[in-house]
């Protein structure tokens, strides 16, 4: 198969990623089949889609005429053979629970040509893992879609242990063609690449405020108005061959004894979670949020990452 057969795709699971997913390859002209055991979710499906496309509209990315073309090759079954049946690639987006990811990709490699490329969308579970029930494990990759995937550009094309070149290569290119900025991921390991680097930063940041170094409002403050400013131009192994590989080495020599290392979930994150502290949705984490607040902070990310996509690429 060649990346010109492509033309159609499948989407297991409609619920939290999937309308996203799908939106992007519809826009790309793709004939996209969504799968769902609930046939009550695709309205909800629908409707956050076309919510997603009259974002774009009002920040004018898209013209207003495009909607109606991206909606309608969109399409909804609660079938699974009727899903796949049609599709060069599926894409499971179900939620992370390794049983039924791994029933799923055994169903989907039974029902499959051999030439049917089958991506996982997890986000930190291991793809090798995910494929050891089926039985052509080469044509299965993890493409994990950052959200919301109309919005966030990377998109981790993960090679798993019995995963071909063939495969991954070809996901690859397929990611490029719908518009995302694809990375490839060529060991399977928790996390994959980005999610690695995210908790890691995470870590620390929780670390400094459970050890009274600073509260969270001034972490957050320090990131957003520090180091993170220039992250869009200068990535860390960017910034490190500025300084010298020789300084970083004397940072690092003088400064990593003392910081967090620790292979446990924070002792305050646990604490805040037995109280019920649980973020937006209980108003309390490490910040009191009300219901106004809340959706101000995710209406702002929304309006940046639009923004972002009026920028003229590099």
């Amino acid at each position: 198969m060649k990346i010109e057969d492509i033309n159609t795709i499948a989407i297991i699971g409609t619920g939290f990623i999937g309308p996203g997913i799908a939106q992007v390859f519809a826009a790309k002209g793709f004939q996209v089949h969504m799968m769902d055991i609930k046939a009550e979710m695709f309205p909800i499906a629908r409707e956050k889609l076309k919510a997603n496309l009259q974002q774009l509209v009002e920040a004018g990315i898209i013209p207003p005429e495009e909607i109606d073309g991206i909606i309608q090759r969109v399409h909804y079954t609660a079938d699974m053979r009727e899903a796949v049946a049609p599709a060069q690639l599926v894409i499971e987006a179900v939620s992370e629970n390794m049983g039924l990811k791994q029933k799923i990709f055994q169903e989907l490699d039974s029902l499959c040509p051999l030439d049917t490329i089958l991506c996982t969308n997890t986000s930190v579970m291991s793809i090798s893992e995910i494929a050891s029930k089926a039985q052509h494990r080469e044509r299965i990759v993890g493409t994990h879609f950052w959200n919301p995937p109309f919005l966030i550009p990377l998109v981790e094309v993960v090679k798993g242990r019995d995963t071909s070149d063939e495969t991954l290569n070809m996901t690859y290119d397929l990611m490029q063609k719908a518009g995302k900025h694809p990375v490839k991921c060529l060991k399977d390991v928790p996390g994959f690449i980005a999610n690695r680097l995210q908790h890691a930063l995470w870590r620390e940041a929780i670390s400094i405020v459970e050890n009274g170094i600073a509260d969270a409002a001034t972490v957050d403050e320090a990131i957003k108005n520090g180091f993170a400013v220039r992250l869009p131009v200068l990535g860390p192994l960017e910034n490190a061959d500025m300084v010298g590989l020789e300084l970083t080495f004397s940072i690092h020599d003088y400064i990593f004894k003392s910081l967090e290392d620790s292979h446990e979930p924070s002792k305050l994150l646990k604490e805040k979670i037995q109280k019920g502290e649980v973020g937006f949705k209980s108003g309390q984490g490490f910040y009191h949020w009300t219901p106004a607040e809340a959706k101000q902070l995710s209406d702002r990310l929304s309006a940046f990452l639009i923004n972002r996509l009026k920028e003229p690429k590099p």
